[in-house]
């Protein structure tokens, strides 16, 4: 019997890892900025037209995630890791990893990985009938030898589709460069210092462990794609100057902002006065309460331009965060202004009015905020701040209702049905709101049955 259980608990162990390879999304968090996203759409849009896809549709999604890494997950929704943004060295390296990706979504590879996914769990069910039934007859060492055979072929039927998949994105990737008008030499330049990565960590086009691997080694689509990109009439084209720039910016704003002060102020020492130095060392002064220094950076990046909305809202927030909302209001609504209420931004924006504690201002935070859930339902934060200036007005039934929304953005679902329930009761019947917050409440509902259904 204990042989048994040991087969039994290393089969399920074996599904649970094909299961998860199917959510490669969970535990990882979105990073949301304003600038970031903008840049990203900019670099993506020419080759989702390319791809012949509707650029509306399609969402580029920035990860919290450091290693190097992009990929799709359902729906057309390519995710970039933040890794990924600071190993690249152009915005052209980033397009040619978009481009590949807009390959699966376009392909369906993520409903056929799903169908992969269900047909290797498949094989390793089967061996692990075939392995209890040795069991039973008393034959331990056949029983093990069953369910390790079958494991091999799942893998290995599992990670050779995988790869064949990437084989043809790349192709797929290139096709939509080339339709964009825009070179290859990015992509090449990107596999190249994946390949150099590969070299390091031991790993050589000979070598065994590569066929374990989910994508095909880089030496093997360099020698792929090298000829079909310079053969292309775009391989001349020059990058792009101004996306260029704008690239070099966020890059090194994500850095300042998600690596350790120290690591940052070494990468851009004070001797660099160049943007993006600026941009970096004003979050890593931010993050270390070093306030004064934050501001000088910030106005230093203004007094070269004085209506960028990002360096107005990166000044705004400084500001706001270290405990002087009223000093950030002119910034952070002169920001506002210049993006015609980005919803990120109006939502510092409304709660740096709030954050005044002046009831002079809340009419102009509902008002910002309002508009700002508006363009984008899916701002957690936004939702929050409203719900505050609701209850600060006395509006308990909205307040409720704004609490739903953040909550069930958040999978508090509990909460969000408490909320919900309590807004409905007070809100007039049959009101667009009161519709939205049964909609809520039957969202929050059913996401605990699938939880529930799943354990």
């Amino acid at each position: 019997m204990r042989a048994l259980h040991s087969l039994a608990a290393y089969a399920l162990a074996l599904l649970a890892a094909f299961a998860l390879a199917a959510q490669p999304v969970a535990a990882q968090s979105v990073l949301r900025d304003a600038e970031t996203e903008e840049l990203l759409n900019d670099m993506a849009r020419p080759l989702i037209e390319a791809s012949e896809l509707e650029p509306g549709n399609v969402e580029i999604v920035l990860i919290n995630d450091q290693s190097i890494n992009a990929f799709v997950a359902g729906g057309q929704v390519v995710y970039v890791h933040a890794g990924l943004i600071n190993a690249a060295e152009t915005a052209n390296e980033v397009q040619g990893v978009i481009a590949h990706e807009l390959g699966h979504i376009t392909a369906g590879h993520v409903v056929r990985f799903n169908e992969r996914t269900r047909a290797a769990q498949g094989i390793t069910i089967l061996s692990l009938l075939l392995g209890v039934g040795a069991a039973l007859a008393g034959a331990g060492d056949a029983a093990l030898g069953a369910l390790m055979a079958g494991q091999q072929a799942a893998t290995g039927s599992f990670l050779a589709f995988n790869r064949n998949q990437e084989a043809a994105t790349d192709l797929a990737g290139a096709r939509y460069l080339s339709g964009a008008g825009i070179s290859g030499r990015g992509s090449l330049a990107f596999f190249e210092r994946l390949r150099n990565m590969e070299i390091r960590r031991g790993f050589s086009q000979s070598d065994e462990a590569a066929y374990s691997r989910t994508h095909p080694l880089a030496g093997d689509r360099l020698q792929t794609l090298r000829g079909l990109y310079a053969e292309d009439p775009a391989w001349d084209t020059p990058d792009d100057p101004e996306l260029q720039a704008r690239f070099l910016a966020v890059r090194a704003k994500l850095y300042g902002y998600l690596a350790p002060s120290e690591r940052t102020l070494q990468q851009y020492p004070l001797s660099d006065t160049s943007v993006p130095a600026r941009y970096a060392r004003a979050y890593a002064y931010h993050k270390d309460a070093q306030i004064e220094n934050a501001l000088a950076e910030a106005d230093a990046l203004l007094a070269l331009t004085p209506d960028n909305p990002y360096y107005l809202e990166l000044k705004g927030q400084i500001l706001l965060e270290s405990g002087r909302p009223e000093e950030a209001l002119a910034p952070l609504r002169r920001a506002t202004d210049l993006t015609l209420n980005q919803p990120l931004i109006a939502a510092i924006f409304g709660h740096a009015l709030i954050a005044t504690e002046d009831e002079a201002n809340y009419a102009e935070a509902e008002r910002v905020l309002r508009a700002a859930v508006a363009k984008d339902r899916f701002n957690p934060f936004a939702w929050y701040q409203l719900g505050v200036v609701y209850a600060a007005r006395g509006d308990i039934p909205r307040a409720r209702l704004a609490s739903a929304e953040q909550q069930v953005m958040s999978r508090n679902y509990p909460e969000a049905i408490r909320s919900a329930q309590a807004a409905e009761a007070g809100l007039p019947f049959g009101s667009p709101d009161w519709i939205r917050a049964q909609d809520i409440g039957l969202q929050a509902r059913a996401a605990l049955e699938r939880i529930r259904d799943s354990r």
